[in-house]
């Protein structure tokens, strides 16, 4: 698709061209997402609607996610810092649109046949891909559009957790019939995302009432 191949180089890399193989190397194949168009043009169509379904969700969950980095917050951190990385990825992804975009009008100028109303349903397409109930709690939602940071083991985070396993034992009492340090902060030594993980177990945790109810 020779038309197509000028507007798919908006988004060529000079990291990706440095990575090119060598011409007697035989092509890679691509890849796509699950779910994705493999035609060139309607796949940078749901790529389009894929990052302004991202960008939208981004716009409202942001409250939360200040809210959240704001309550948990690092030993030693800078929650304007931490904030920051929202904005770049903000700004990144308004700028990446504007290329998709444009790829999309150059393809469509060049095609002899009209393409556009199959571009439309591929943007729907990738838009669905954040598609969510409204049922799910902000805080859910939130963690999706939140970046993962990993950090060398802390020292701390033993005590971290302990302060956890407390104020747990503290709301529940014997309740409580296991619980336990989970996940990568519970291995010494090992870099992780600096969030303290505990496996609580109960009698029945279907029967939310009878230790949610104690503050």
């Amino acid at each position: 698709m020779i038309p197509f191949a000028l507007a798919a180089s908006l988004f060529l890399t000079p990291a990706a061209a440095e990575a090119a193989p060598a011409a007697e190397a035989p092509p890679a194949e691509a890849s796509t997402p699950t779910g994705a168009p493999t035609d060139d043009y309607q796949f940078v169509a749901w790529c389009y609607g894929a990052l302004s379904g991202y960008l939208d969700l981004h716009d409202q969950v942001m409250p939360e996610v200040t809210r959240i980095e704001s309550t948990w917050r690092r030993p030693g951190s800078n929650l304007a810092d931490d904030l920051k990385v929202y904005d770049l990825q903000q700004r990144q992804g308004r700028e990446d649109l504007q290329r998709f975009k444009a790829a999309l009008t150059e393809a469509e100028k060049a095609s002899v046949q009209p393409i556009n109303a199959a571009g439309a349903q591929a943007i729907v397409r990738g838009r669905a891909v954040w598609n969510i109930s409204p049922d799910v709690a902000k805080a859910r939602v939130s963690g999706r559009s939140r970046p993962v940071v990993v950090v060398p083991y802390d020292d701390g985070w033993p005590a971290r957790y302990a302060e956890v396993a407390a104020r747990v034992r503290a709301a529940l009492g014997d309740r409580v019939l296991r619980l336990d340090h989970v996940g990568s902060t519970a291995v010494p030594g090992l870099a992780a995302k600096p969030v303290i993980d505990a496996d609580l177990t109960v009698r029945d945790s279907a029967d939310e009432p009878s230790y949610m109810q104690r503050r």
